[in-house]
């Protein structure tokens, strides 16, 4: 008879050193996830999620501790636990040069499928994913997404009885994310697989059928996703103002004493308080007579954050981001963003075909699309990096064409991988690019003096980048695209793969820039984070779908079996509805 037990840990502590000090990845773990289940394993940068995963797979040998896998001790018998899971880690061994086909032949000669069973399985696994279509195709031509999909199913060309993912979904569009858990809750029920996957989409761990928080090493808590969100009832609230935007509402709760929490979601502000004794926010906002407070449900994502952040000694609130210089907004035209027609040819194929729209001084705006839309490829002619075919963009009232380097210097960039130079120390990364963006001497010490204290790097201004945690690097990244305090801040997808504490601290400090005057052009795969966005376009196939507010956008999508729509919602109806049919996943 089967075990109803998947997998169990029982006391496992395995430690690294690195730069001569002790790191506790995994600090005293047991746990057991059951059989047939989707169980989510939640945390952020550094919790030990991956080592965990790695121990799991026999990648890795425990210091101490019992890991038994299927019934399967794992630490006498790697190679059979091994060749009884299936393991699709964060950047997923894909052989670009080989086709879709080729790519599964691979992972079947690796997996010992028979060749007597590959065509029916290759068949279900591409109907599944959507991909019979493009099974010619070089791995490397696919977008994100399919690049995703294929990793998946070369995972599952033998159905593994356990498949471990890690984080699948990051860097995906919304579309895809929800493919990729139809293929996954498929197997389950179909397979009666079990199934042990991370993500850094706390929307996903409301999916799953339970959930492993884990935190520095150590688990904090196992049970349902209502489990951890059910104790926060009465200390979850919708806070809105008509008299106050939703960005400075959001910005000055996060500084109002016994609130965790405060986050845009949708039109409102929601927040999170430490207890069920609500703050007196008409005190504190005496100039808003127009308050509205209203309770929320709480769900999974409020558990995360009010626990993790009672879990820390000490509660890290960003500084302020600007500078202490003060800035000059005079301008002639209240638009410092104008794009006109923007085509973008490479041979036949146009990625971007005839793009208009403009972003206001101050306004954070969104670039969404699905992977492939050709979001990017517009990103980087904005940016300068690319030449444009045809159209006009005009930055700061320059014209890009005319005047690249000029317009270049009022611009900010900070890329989806952070552009960082993984050998050299903190501090010298900043040197480098305060020199690039033509710094004085006097200047750079003044602005790498203020970068250290204000993204609170202190500790690590002289450690290796590549050394550092996710989200470090991400601060260290932002303060590199502030050193020479540009007027337009260009983000491209800057909290892919970064978990929700470092999100919530990221978006702090947009929100402030946005607030001194500080432009903000983004893109992003995150539909919550399109809430904070003043306007945005939505764009598929190289052209634009939808342009507006995202309470716009959400009014249009909303009918009586639809009346609260999200920005997911908005995003993935307007994606379906311009796509062949053929392409969609049946």
């Amino acid at each position: 008879m089967e075990s109803s037990i998947a997998l169990e840990l029982e006391r496992v502590y395995k430690t690294f050193t690195t730069d001569n000090t002790i790191v506790n990845a995994l600090d005293d773990i047991s746990l057991h996830i059951s059989s047939g289940k989707v169980t989510g394993l939640i945390g952020p940068d550094g919790a030990g999620k991956t080592t965990l995963m790695r121990l799991v797979t026999s990648l890795l040998v425990p210091d101490k501790g019992k890991i038994t896998v299927l019934g399967i001790n794992a630490l006498q018998e790697p190679l059979r636990v091994q060749s009884s899971v299936g393991y699709m880690p964060q950047r997923f061994g894909l052989y670009e040069d080989l086709t879709i086909q080729e790519n599964l032949n691979f992972y079947a000669d690796l997996q010992g499928v028979a060749l007597t069973d590959r065509k029916s399985r290759y068949q279900e696994l591409m109907h599944l994913t959507g991909l019979t279509h493009f099974t010619n195709r070089l791995a490397g031509k696919l977008s994100g997404g399919m690049k995703q999909k294929l990793g998946l199913a070369c995972t599952l060309v033998h159905p593994p009885r356990l498949l471990i993912l890690d984080e699948p979904t990051v860097g995906v569009d919304p579309v895809s994310r929800r493919e990729l858990w139809s293929i996954i809750y498929r197997q389950v029920k179909k397979e009666g697989m079990s199934v042990l996957l991370s993500t850094a989409y706390l929307d996903e761990a409301e999916r799953c059928d339970e959930v492993i928080l884990m935190h520095q090493g150590k688990r904090l808590g196992q049970g349902t996703p209502q489990f951890f969100s059910q104790p926060l009832r009465g200390r979850v609230f919708h806070v809105t103002s008509p008299s106050i935007s939703k960005r400075s509402l959001s910005i000055r709760l996060n500084s109002v004493s016994g609130i965790i929490d405060a986050i845009i979601e949708g039109e409102k502000v929601r927040i999170v308080t430490e207890s069920e004794s609500l703050p007196n926010l008409s005190e504190i906002f005496p100039d808003h007579s127009d308050l509205s407070i209203e309770a929320a449900e709480p769900i999974f994502e409020d558990a995360f954050i009010a626990t993790l952040k009672d879990s820390q000694t000490t509660v890290v609130q960003p500084k302020n981001t600007l500078s202490k210089t003060s800035r000059d907004h005079s301008t002639a035209s209240d638009v410092v963003i104008d794009v006109e027609n923007l085509t973008r040819k490479f041979g036949d194929f146009v990625a971007v075909n005839d793009v208009s729209f403009h972003v206001t001084r101050g306004e954070i705006f969104g670039l969404l699309g699905a992977n492939g839309a050709g979001k990017s490829t517009t990103f980087r002619m904005l940016c300068g990096l690319l030449t444009v075919t045809k159209g006009t963009v005009r930055i700061a009232g320059l014209d890009l064409r005319h005047a690249s380097a000029e317009a270049r210097g009022r611009i900010g960039y900070m890329a989806q991988h952070f552009s960082l130079y993984i050998n050299l120390t903190v501090e010298q990364n900043l040197k480098f690019f305060a020199s690039a963006y033509g710094l004085s001497r006097a200047q750079k010490k003044e602005r790498i003096d203020w970068a250290i204290s204000a993204f609170e790097l202190t500790s690590y201004r002289n450690s290796i980048s590549a050394d550092l945690p996710l989200g470090f690097k991400q601060r260290l990244a932002m303060a590199a695209a502030l050193m020479h305090e540009p007027d337009i801040l260009f983000l491209d997808e800057p909290t892919s793969g970064v978990d929700p504490l470092a999100r919530r601290e990221f978006w702090q400090r947009i929100n402030t820039l946005a607030e001194s005057g500080v432009t903000v052009l983004v893109t992003t795969h995150f539909m919550d984070e399109a809430n904070y966005c003043d306007r945005l376009v939505i764009m598929a196939d190289g052209k634009v779908l939808a342009e507006g507010a995202p309470a716009e956008m959400k009014n249009r999508f909303r009918h009586p079996d639809q009346p609260d729509p999200t920005m997911e919602d908005v995003f993935i109806e307007l994606i379906e509805s311009n796509q062949n049919p053929k392409e969609k996943v049946a």
